[in-house]
């Protein structure tokens, strides 16, 4: 049976993408779903909440309003708050229940942006998709309606970060380091799509020379603009030496105008790593370079085929990761994929926190520049 785990857990849900991918850029960001679902958003998928002031709701939908399709009262509670807290934006995100009832969540923005004068995004999440396409679809509606201004470029090579939430990157300084490492080979960032940075600096994107995708949720930003404005984008993530090799194809591509998605020979692998595709395929690259070990890519979230090198592979269902397990020596993955793991393989823990949550957060290593915590476990083994 597809679409079913029976011992491994499962990704944050595509509306706590839009959370997460929002969270920081100053909007009101509702969920119409029953009663009590924040408090799983908040305790499992976002570690900013006690640190960092955000608007985040729940509209409480009851069962007789499921039923009927009242979409006045979550109309009018929208607008209410939004009066009362003058958002920079309002986002409203589904679940399982409007999907199943049908409500169109655009039509819902767009009276509520009559309503109130503000900005509003109508986002048909449903709960059956991973945080990267709720994310993806978020920042895209934010490059969508608030960058729109040409900009002259930056002097130097510089890039806009794209698909940067503490889903995939954590809060454990990931998303900082990601900035020293590209200034290292002399590229420096023009915004963070989107922890660190304000909505305000993301609409100076247009002066970067290219978008560089660490993350499947930074992929419809940029699409948007590149049909927008030309920015060709180079699709990984800085991990150790690896990071040389991404910065030589961001210069390539911001003197071609061409996108890049670099790879290294990683044929015969008999190391496999699971997670989000562009994390993994980036980190299976370095462990390459810095090893000389091939290492194959299990993207277990949605991802574009040709993002992925030959020899990795998209396996999201539980049935679909066992059989690509049994003839691996070595595994790298959150450990809450370790039970279906074969024992005569060497298991290396990599928490995820768009996996495991909270779980194992003290336990996830900033690899940005030294992915040592992987070469060592491996050498470790002998």
């Amino acid at each position: 049976m597809t679409q079913t785990a029976r011992i491994i857990s499962t990704y944050t849900a595509d509306v706590s993408g839009v959370n997460s991918a929002l969270f920081e850029l100053g909007g009101m960001t509702v969920m119409h779903d029953a009663s009590g679902c924040n408090s799983t958003y908040n305790t499992h998928d976002e570690p900013r909440w006690y640190d960092h002031d955000s608007l985040v709701f729940l509209s409480g939908i009851s069962e007789m309003e499921a039923i009927m399709g009242d979409d006045e009262k979550l109309i009018s509670d929208i607008v209410s708050a939004a009066q009362q807290l003058h958002p920079k934006f309002i986002a409203i995100a589904g679940t399982p229940i409007p999907m199943m009832i049908g409500t169109d969540f655009r039509a819902v923005a767009s009276v509520v942006e009559h309503r109130t004068g503000i900005p509003a995004f109508g986002f048909a999440t449903n709960g059956m998709h991973t945080y990267v396409q709720g994310a993806s679809l978020a920042l895209a509606g934010i490059a969508d309606r608030f960058v729109t201004e040409s900009k002259p470029k930056t002097s130097e090579i510089s890039v806009n970060l794209l698909g940067v939430t503490p889903l995939d990157f954590s809060i454990n300084g990931s998303a900082e380091h990601l900035r020293t490492a590209l200034e290292t080979h002399g590229i420096s960032v023009v915004s963070n799509w989107a922890m660190g940075d304000s909505l305000e600096t993301l609409q100076n994107a247009p002066s970067a020379h290219v978008d560089l995708v660490v993350s499947h949720a930074g992929m419809g930003a940029a699409k948007v603009l590149q049909q927008r404005f030309d920015i060709p984008y180079v699709i990984g993530r800085p991990y150790g030496k690896w990071t040389e090799r991404l910065a030589e194809h961001i210069r390539k591509a911001a003197g071609s105008g061409e996108n890049l998605s670099p790879q290294t020979d990683r044929s015969d692998a008999s190391c496999v790593i699971i997670g989000e595709g562009i994390s993994s395929v980036s980190l299976a690259n370095a462990l390459t370079i810095e090893t000389g070990i091939p290492a194959r890519a299990v993207a277990a979230t949605e991802c574009e085929r040709a993002i992925l090198g030959a020899s990795d592979v998209i396996a999201r269902d539980e049935d679909e990761l066992l059989p690509l397990l049994q003839e691996a020596k070595t595994i790298i993955a959150d450990p809450l994929y370790q039970p279906i793991c074969p024992k005569t393989a060497q298991f290396i823990r990599l928490p995820h926190e768009g996996f495991s949550g909270r779980i194992f957060r003290s336990e996830i290593p900033d690899m940005t520049e030294d992915i040592s915590y992987i070469t060592q476990a491996i050498a470790g083994r002998s």
